[in-house]
């Protein structure tokens, strides 16, 4: 036998002699987490999907390269390899047509920054980077302060002498 792999095969043997003699009470309290309550044997129903905001109003982007977020639904747009409807309105031709805003020129950009006639295939897909908001409040509270605030509390602070 190999005495290389005897270490390795000790430990599975402990992890599966553990994991065997676990038995959970079915009424014990499930941790409160995202959706508080139930117990670990009950899963209680999801909270209804919130409403996407529409109100087509730019946000501040809290750091220089944040994607823009989406101020509009998007819930009906055909976004697949077959079509993106977003290009309807934000390509070259579309933004003037619409006045939305035209994407980036990054988008029109290949990995080695060579400029394309067409949306760059790693940048067709809106969604990964650009996300439209719900109108809920947050599951968590957030201290978060942009630069911009940052250095005016600075400047507004008393100097130490």
């Amino acid at each position: 036998m190999n005495f290389r792999l005897l270490p390795l095969l000790l430990l599975a043997a402990f992890g599966i002699a553990v994991a065997a003699e676990v038995n959970y009470p079915l009424d014990a309290p499930a941790p409160d987490g995202r959706r508080p309550g139930g117990t670990i044997s009950q899963s209680l129903p999801p909270p209804p999907i919130a409403n996407e905001e529409n109100k087509d109003l730019k946000r501040e982007r809290n750091y220089p390269e944040q994607p823009p977020t989406i101020p509009h639904s998007i819930s009906s747009y055909q976004l697949d390899k077959n079509g993106n409807q977003c290009l309807t309105c934000h390509s070259r031709a579309g933004s003037a047509r619409s006045q939305a805003p035209m994407i980036s020129i990054t988008h029109y950009m290949d990995r080695d920054g060579q400029a394309l006639a067409a949306v760059s295939p790693r940048r067709y897909f809106c969604t990964q980077c650009h996300v439209s908001q719900n109108e809920v409040q947050p599951l968590v509270g957030n201290s978060f302060e942009n630069i911009d605030t940052l250095l005016q509390n600075e400047a507004n602070a008393p100097t130490k002498t």
